[in-house]
Parts: structure tokens; C-alpha cells; sequence
């Protein structure tokens, strides 16, 4: 997953090279997002076919592609396709890995796992911008050597993934092996939620967008706004300030693990409610102490929302169909990582920056509150 995040400590220093501006910037963020909807549009359900390991072993084939497109790219084709690839390798990971580490686990262990296999996911998000601004800074090649570093790193998670058991095993066949690939139809741009999944499902998707369109706009434009209107002087100080909403996302997911998930989604839409009110204000006061606290309290408020959406989600999904609903819970999710923050991009250039992000905050507070409301009304069980 850090793969996915990589170029965003990197993004100034293309913009000096290739002279793009800010729709440009957040257009290249966003387009990972298209590889990642792709990955989970059309493979969502093939894993409950053929197995977790086969498409997890997929999704590091694509990591390494992407990596040689940033390694060999001198412009914003190879760019482009490098965010793609990217994109397609997180979606494998995001829909098929997390539903891999839970079934791994024994079923005492089944709550500890979610909360691990998300968490895990939101920490290599927020470990990207912070591995390529370390190694950037300390390389005399710093649109390069990030990403020779991520290629070294996926060779132990290949072999961990080759060596790792099949977990897919209440989708095999009687005779005990995966569905053949004939019995596969992929639900193009037609992802589903069986009916007795909805009631979780649409206040676990509503607080999952607003988490992830704040994580969007922290990838995508974060360190420009705390360089240029926040006074952060340093830019490794800028980037690694990128990584305080997903530490705290993490810490998040793994300190609420005991909490039940009806309570847990209520309380991670109240914190992002606060956290997004406290960004507007922040932004507006150009103070730099109170956007600081805003992304710690945003991270926390998603880790808690996200780790109980997706348990009550899978909770909820009928058998057999469990990578597929997660898989589309996801869908929702990196929609809101990519549309939201090209529309900051646009508006960026009708206004400015921090106007921009500005809007997305007082947007994804609307958000949280909804989500709140839908839970008052429609309580969940358990």
C-alpha cells in the first residue's frame, strides 16, 4: 500500500520539472484511484473464485510495473501509467488482502484481525509520502531511488505471499479446488449489496467517503498547502506531517478493536465531524498547530469509522460473497479519494488552494453528520 502513496512527497519536484499545475497534480493523484476501481470492479469476486493468493500475487506484479514506469518516466505518460498500475495493485490489496488476513486468523482472533488488516492498509498509505521524502532527500537521485527501494521491498512480500496457505475455502468446490475460471462473471462497473447488507452498508460507505476524500486531499496536495500558506519550512517536515492522519488512522483502528462496531462507527463520525470543522478553521487562520490537531483528530475519527464499517459490513454479507461486498465497499471508498480532490484541483485554479480545501472540509463535515443521522435512525446491531 505504500507504493500507492510514493510520489506524493514527490509531486513539488515534478511540478519543477514538467511545469504542471494544480489540476494536473491532483488529476495524476486521482488517476491511481481509476486503476484501483478497475482492480475492484472487475476482480472483486474472482478471488472468492480462484483463491486470495493468485490475485494477491497479481496485485505485487502490477506494484513492480508501476515502480519501472516511475523509475523510467520522463514525462507525464509513463506518469500516468505509473499511477495506474499503482492503483491497480492497491485494489487488489485492498479488497482481497484484508479479507485474506481475516480468514487467516482463528475466529477468537476474528475482531483483532479486522482491525489489523485495516489499520495495515491506512498505515502503508501514510508510510509512502514519508519513505520517498527520506530516501529523496538523503539520494542524489530523488525521482528514482524511492522507487528502487519499493522494488527491494516487494521481494519478501512476494515470498511471504507465495509461502502463505489458501484462505478462499468456504468458496471451493465440493472436489476441494477453486471455481474455474469459466464460472467467473466480472460485475462491470456494476458492483452490488445484497438487500440484507444495506442497513450497514450505506452509514459504513457515508463515513468511509468522508474519511477517505480528507485522506485524498492530504496526499494529493497537503505538503504544498503546508509549505506555501502554513509556513513549514522544511520540506521533509511538510512531508512527514502528510503521515499524521494515518498514524493516527491506525492507532485508531487497533485501540477501538474491543469496541462494538454500532458504537465505534458513531464515534468515528463524530470525530471526523470535529476534525473537518477544525481543518475549515485552521485553513482560514492559517494556523498551523490547528490543522495539526485537525489531521490527528480526522485520523482518528477515520481508523475508528473504517475499522467498524468494514467489520459490520462483513458481518453483514451472505456467505460466499463476503471479497465481493468488501470489495465494493471499497469501490465507494476510492471514489472518494479521487473525485473529491480533482474537484479541489479545479477549483483551485478558479480560486486558490486552501479556498479549495476549505470546501472539501466543510464537505466531508456534512458527510460525517449525515452518516451520524442515518445511525440515530437505523441503529445497528451488535
Amino acid at each position: 500500500m505504500a507504493g500507492a502513496t510514493l510520489p506524493t512527497a514527490l509531486y513539488g519536484r515534478y511540478q519543477e520539472q514538467l511545469g504542471f499545475g494544480p489540476l494536473v497534480q491532483t488529476t495524476l493523484f486521482a488517476s491511481y484511484a481509476v486503476g484501483v476501481l478497475a482492480a475492484l470492479v472487475v476482480l472483486g469476486e474472482l478471488s472468492d473464485r480462484l483463491g486470495r493468493r493468485p490475485l494477491l500475487l497479481l496485485g505485487l506484479a502490477a506494484a513492480a510495473l508501476s515502480a519501472l514506469c516511475f523509475l523510467l518516466a520522463d514525462g507525464l505518460p509513463l506518469l500516468f501509467a505509473g499511477r495506474l498500475l499503482s492503483g491497480l495493485s492497491a485494489g487488489v490489496f485492498t479488497g482481497t488482502a484484508t479479507t485474506a488476513v481475516v480468514e487467516l486468523a482463528p475466529p477468537r482472533w476474528s475482531r483483532a484481525a479486522t482491525s489489523a488488516a485495516t489499520a495495515v492498509n491506512v498505515l502503508g498509505l501514510g508510510a509512502g509520502p514519508v519513505l520517498s521524502a527520506l530516501v529523496a532527500e538523503a539520494s542524489l537521485a530523488p525521482l528514482r531511488a524511492p522507487y528502487l527501494v519499493h522494488l527491494l521491498l516487494l521481494v519478501p512480500a512476494a515470498l511471504v505471499t507465495w509461502w502463505q496457505p489458501e484462505t478462499a475455502g468456504s468458496q471451493r468446490r465440493d472436489g476441494g479446488g477453486p471455481a474455474p475460471v469459466s464460472a467467473w462473471r466480472p460485475h462491470l462497473l456494476r458492483p452490488t449489496v445484497p438487500v440484507e447488507v444495506r442497513r450497514a452498508f450505506v452509514p459504513a460507505a457515508t463515513a468511509g467517503f468522508a474519511g477517505f476524500a480528507v485522506f485524498g486531499l492530504f496526499t494529493a496536495v497537503a505538503p504544498q498547502l503546508l509549505v506555501e500558506q502554513l509556513g513549514v519550512g522544511d520540506r521533509v517536515v511538510a512531508d512527514a506531517l502528510v503521515g499524521v492522519p494515518f498514524l493516527a488512522s491506525a492507532v485508531a483502528q487497533v485501540a477501538t478493536g474491543g469496541l462494538a462496531a454500532p458504537r465505534a462507527l458513531v464515534a468515528g463520525c463524530a470525530g471526523l465531524a470535529a476534525g473537518a470543522a477544525l481543518l475549515v478553521a485552521g485553513l482560514a487562520a492559517q494556523a498551523l498547530p490547528l490543522v495539526v490537531v485537525a489531521a490527528t483528530l480526522l485520523g482518528l475519527g477515520h481508523g475508528t469509522a473504517f475499522r467498524a464499517g468494514v467489520a459490520s459490513v462483513r458481518a453483514a454479507s451472505p456467505e460466499g460473497r463476503t471479497g465481493e461486498v468488501v470489495s465494493t465497499l471499497f469501490v465507494v471508498l476510492y471514489v472518494a479519494i479521487s473525485l473529491p480532490v480533482v474537484a479541489v484541483g479545479a477549483l483551485a485554479v478558479a480560486t486558490d488552494l486552501p479556498t479549495a480545501a476549505e470546501v472539501l472540509g466543510v464537505v466531508v463535515g456534512l458527510l460525517a453528520l449525515v452518516a451520524l443521522v442515518v445511525l440515530r435512525r437505523r441503529p445497528l446491531e451488535g
